[in-house]
């Protein structure tokens, strides 16, 4: 399936979007039998070996099982399987100072030796150009460790069959409701990962993701026109069990609270009934309103305006041929006194919230995983950094997000989980539309662009309510709301407590040359912006 394949069917265009290249339809091992650690360490200490022996000062290695599944369905068809697999091993070095990598698909002693032995060559090579030596901060051995998303029923052991039944329970029950059309997806990820180092780390680590989506569309037969709404289901690092519709707390109808599960075909339902009332629902009419934003819609903003722009590498200007720099820049840091927002504003970036996309014990550099401030009450202290970087923000020690989408790419900075804290004080979504005298309640995300600084951006979403004098007094059509990072996040006034808290995220974000993906999530409550510009978006033909 190609990504114009992938655009059609879900409807879906988050972040940089990219359809990762998935590997071959085979099973190496069995579906979900994991290569013994015992024979990868063997494997492991033949790349450092040979690694050493050719005067690396360090080395790393990587050998990885990569598990992609996609099942795709519309209304009563099954449109596309993809079950692959990608087996092989990364060697990545430093030697003259200066980095080197190289990979095979090739899994045994003497292949990955002489694999280590061209990732040597190559750094030496680059040495010529190099300006200056690689400054790595140090990181101390772990030994030998293991690390598991802690799923309660793998996925990948659910037969094809009952996938497939499922979506089409699902896609049975939004047409039922008034769906004209319905696409519906599963996407799966399984990353076996090994790494070991010249530090003394071997560490095995075992993740999963699953993304349940889909998007309705209603069609009105008089006029040919027709509106869409995706699912708001979030993606997460979860097993099957997310998928077991036994909810222990909802919005509109559809469970996305971290701990809690999906009822997809509830969700479905809720779709289809809303893409209907969307159809008769009241064009916005343009001007400044306070908007009270769902976190399944917020977590996009927070993605494009905080998760890209504090990347130390976009900050540095390593980004800007492909996908832009920030306005962030080093001595808005420098000054401690930049106000990325209000005072109730703080942002955080985590790699071990349970349940989320990102989350792992150590990331590929062996760094163990860790939570630090981004923006902390309103003040931008931090970046994004992993072990040749951290140096440039004056720190010792990596943040621990560094990561690669397959053994034969080489690691580097990704997106950790990036969040915004909870309001300290009891503060519930209906207590805080009362005191909203003209605004927009939006849910969902939907299309959105940002500038190249990730600065000035235009937001829209799946779901729009009015708000007066306190009351949601009907749906919306039409909305997009207007602003710039600094402005938009300064305009924060109210943030709900952490019992509203949920995670969104992304499935595929791209990044790089040549590019890769990543999943992350967004964590959030409920959070009020006041006096934003929102505009109209209807094409009038």
């Amino acid at each position: 399936m190609d990504r114009r394949e992938f655009l059609r069917l879900s409807g879906i265009g988050v972040g940089t979007l990219m359809v990762p290249v998935f590997g071959t339809p085979r099973t190496l091992f069995g579906a979900t039998t994991p290569i013994p650690a015992a024979d990868k360490k063997v494997l492991a200490d033949a790349a450092l070996d040979a690694a050493r022996g050719k005067g690396a000062t360090y080395a790393d290695v990587r050998i990885g099982r990569y598990l992609n599944q996609f099942v795709v369905t519309r209304e009563d068809k099954v449109q596309n399987l993809v079950d692959t697999e990608s087996y092989g091993v990364g060697v990545r070095v430093i030697a003259d100072g200066t980095w080197g990598f190289a990979a095979t698909s090739v899994v045994d002693e003497d292949s990955i030796a002489k694999t280590a032995e061209q990732a040597v060559a190559t750094a030496k090579a680059n040495a010529k150009i190099q300006q200056e030596p690689v400054q790595l901060a140090s990181v101390k051995g772990v030994g030998e460790v293991s690390w598991a998303t802690p799923i309660e029923k793998n996925a990948f052991d659910v037969p094809i069959s009952e996938k497939v039944e499922m979506l089409m329970d699902v896609n049975a029950a939004a047409l039922e409701a008034g769906a004209s059309f319905i696409n519906s997806i599963f996407f799966l990820v399984n990353e076996q990962k090994y790494f070991a180092s010249t530090d003394g780390s071997y560490i095995d680590q075992d993740v999963h993701r699953i993304w349940p989506t889909f998007t309705v569309t209603v069609v009105d037969p008089e006029t040919g026109k027709f509106r869409t709404r995706n699912a708001l289901s979030s993606p997460m690092g979860l097993g099957w069990e997310y998928l077991d519709a036994s909810p222990r707390g909802k919005v509109l109808g559809v469970t996305t609270r971290y701990g809690s599960r999906y009822d997809m075909k509830e969700d479905a339902i809720f779709a289809a009934k809303q893409t209907q009332e969307i159809m008769s629902a009241k064009t916005v009419d343009a001007g400044k309103y306070d908007l009270v934003l769902d976190p399944s819609h917020l977590w996009l903003t927070i993605h494009e305006s905080v998760g890209h722009p504090l990347e130390l590498d976009r900050v540095l200007g390593y980004e800007a041929n492909y996908a832009g720099t920030s306005f962030a820049t080093l001595d808005k840091w420098k000054s401690k006194t930049f106000n990325y927002g209000s005072g109730k504003v703080n942002l955080v970036a985590d790699k071990t919230q349970p349940g989320s996309l990102g989350a792992v014990g150590y990331d590929d550099e062996g760094v163990k995983c860790k939570e630090w401030d981004l923006v902390k009450d309103g003040i931008l202290v931090n970046y994004q950094a992993i072990r040749d970087q951290v140096h440039i923000v004056g720190e010792k020690e990596s943040h621990g997000c560094c990561y690669a989408d397959g053994w034969d790419s080489v690691q580097f900075q990704r997106m950790p989980n990036v969040s915004l804290r909870p309001g300290p004080e009891a503060l519930a979504v209906d207590e805080m539309i009362k005191d909203v005298e003209k605004g927009i309640y939006i849910i969902g995300h939907g299309s959105y662009s940002i500038d190249q600084q990730r600065y000035n951006f235009q937001f829209g979403g799946q779901l729009f309510y009015e708000i007066k004098d306190g009351e949601v007094t009907g749906m919306l059509r039409d909305v997009a709301y207007q602003s710039n990072t600094q402005e938009f996040w300064n305009s924060c006034v109210a943030i709900c407590d952490q019992r509203d808290y949920r995670l969104g995220g992304s499935f595929f974000d791209g990044k790089g040359q040549p590019g890769q993906i990543s999943a992350v999530s967004h964590g959030c409550s409920t959070t009020r912006f006041n006096g934003v510009d929102v505009i109209n978006t209807e094409r009038k033909l």
